[in-house]
């Protein structure tokens, strides 16, 4: 009696560098029927995926301010009736709002999600002390790195002075008045990395 080997192997293999990965789906099965007796009949289905998932996030912000500010002089003398001197204000005033966000997507679900698993396997109608094998083989490897670099630099400088005023040599003098110096600074910085 002559015997009769069958064998029937179906496979799906994936293998990618991906940002972003939508599962795939699909079937695979084998039928044998009608063999003879002493028949070794078998049915193997392979699936296996490799998804390799690499995120590189650089961010750089610099933020510089430089301000100045004066007032002039003020300057009454050498009269017989002299009025006031005033030396005006000297302001600076400055606000930087700085936000980053980086959102690094992954390739799905899982890789479990790329494979629905329905494989199927038929041996029908075979003879006498046959040997008769249906094999599932589903094999998964899920990589993800993730490498973020932040560097955030604020750097403010301010300077303010108001300038002199001076009331002298007069007869009657009025008075003498300087105006106020001020510095404002205000900086708000928000990062966010969601990997």
């Amino acid at each position: 009696m002559k015997k009769i080997r069958t064998t029937i192997t179906t496979g799906v293999a994936s293998l990618g560098l991906v940002v972003g990965m939508a599962g795939f789906a699909g079937a695979t099965s084998g039928t044998i029927g009608t063999t003879g007796p002493n028949s070794n009949n078998q049915v193997q289905n392979n699936a296996s995926s490799n998804v390799q998932q690499t995120n590189n996030n650089s961010l750089g912000v610099s933020n510089s301010n430089g301000q100045g500010a004066s007032s002039g002089s003020a300057n009454v003398s050498g009269n017989t009736n002299g009025g006031g001197a005033g030396s005006g204000m000297a302001s600076n005033a400055n606000s930087t709002s700085t936000s980053v966000s980086v959102m690094n997507g992954s390739a799905g679900g899982g890789a479990a999600a790329m494979w629905d698993g329905s494989s199927s396997g038929t041996i029908n109608t075979t003879g006498p002390s046959s040997n008769n094998q249906v094999t599932n083989n589903w094999s998964s490897n899920y990589q993800v790195q993730n490498n973020n670099n932040v560097t955030v630099t604020n750097s403010n400088s301010q300077s303010s002075s108001t300038g002199s005023a001076n009331v002298s040599g007069n007869t009657n003098g009025g008075s003498a008045t300087s105006g106020s110096a001020s510095n404002t600074s205000s900086s708000n910085t928000s990062v966010t990395v969601s990997n």
